[in-house]
């Protein structure tokens, strides 16, 4: 698996399955970009902090595209990360991502990789068993809400007010370049020096959206409002792209890494 070196992260790190390699890994893949624009959270952050009510080995076994999760599972990752870290609807989340879900399942038992699920599927009627009893434990054990995420560094706060330009749902040209503009609020008592808004995931389909990897936050003192602008160049074929934005300081440690991300969503025409 092809791997890459991420600032302050220690070692090698996965890419992710290739999405050319078949329906589960590329729906493998999705799940995995979704973590990445969660802020890459750790599998036991998932479950422990977030909820998540899977083990940490299905939502591991999940992103790496080895075989097709089942949708409670699929769910599960979907579900803190989609919703309870970025904000999307839960009932629009729900139902884009089981269309994902059921594409890839479609894609599996129609195509060659069928032929090796069914000489395995005997020897996994045991463990799936076994898997039934350990999630439904999980759901018991986890069903109680969880605390509230860590506070954000005292007095630092950032509040969205508006998107300025290029509303998210608009519809863009094949290859033509556009420019996304936000307005923020600095809603705490800390001011804003040297910060960058930094690119921390996207999706794609077919391609995505060529950026910046930071573009700068201008200086911002406590109550003021202020206007961030990426200059984007759409994917060469129609499609979707939606790209994730965190705040960081001039080295690209992430600030208020609890916030919400910022993103920008278009349809490629």
């Amino acid at each position: 698996m092809d791997v890459e070196r991420r600032p302050g992260r220690r070692g090698r790190v996965a890419r992710g399955p290739a999405e050319d390699s078949g329906p589960v890994a590329e729906f493998a893949r999705r799940l995995w970009e979704l973590k990445r624009a969660a802020g890459d959270p750790s599998y036991d952050r998932m479950r422990d902090e977030y909820g998540a009510l899977a083990s940490k080995s299905a939502l591991s076994a999940a992103a790496r595209g080895e075989r097709l999760p089942s949708w409670e599972t699929s769910w599960e990752f979907v579900r803190v990360l989609a919703v309870g870290v970025l904000g999307g609807d839960e009932d629009e989340v729900r139902h884009e991502w089981r269309g994902e879900w059921e594409r890839a399942r479609d894609g599996l038992t129609a195509g060659p990789e069928a032929v090796a699920v069914k000489s395995r599927r005997t020897a996994f009627v045991l463990a799936g068993a076994v898997a039934l009893v350990l999630v439904a434990a999980l759901v018991f054990v986890f069903a109680v809400p969880f605390g509230s995420e860590p506070a954000a560094p005292a007095g630092d706060a950032s509040e969205f007010v508006a998107d300025v330009t290029v509303p998210d749902g608009s519809e863009v040209a094949a290859g033509s370049v556009f420019v996304k503009t936000w307005e923020f609020r600095n809603a705490g008592t800390v001011g804003w020096v040297g910060r960058y808004l930094v690119r921390a995931g996207s999706f794609g389909n077919p391609g995505e959206c060529a950026t910046p990897e930071r573009v700068p936050v201008p200086q911002t003192a406590p109550g003021e409002r202020v206007r961030v602008s990426v200059e984007v160049r759409a994917p060469d074929r129609p499609g979707h792209c939606q790209v994730y934005w965190k705040m960081a300081d001039e080295q690209g440690h992430i600030l208020l890494p609890n916030a919400r991300a910022v993103f920008f969503s278009v349809r490629v025409i």
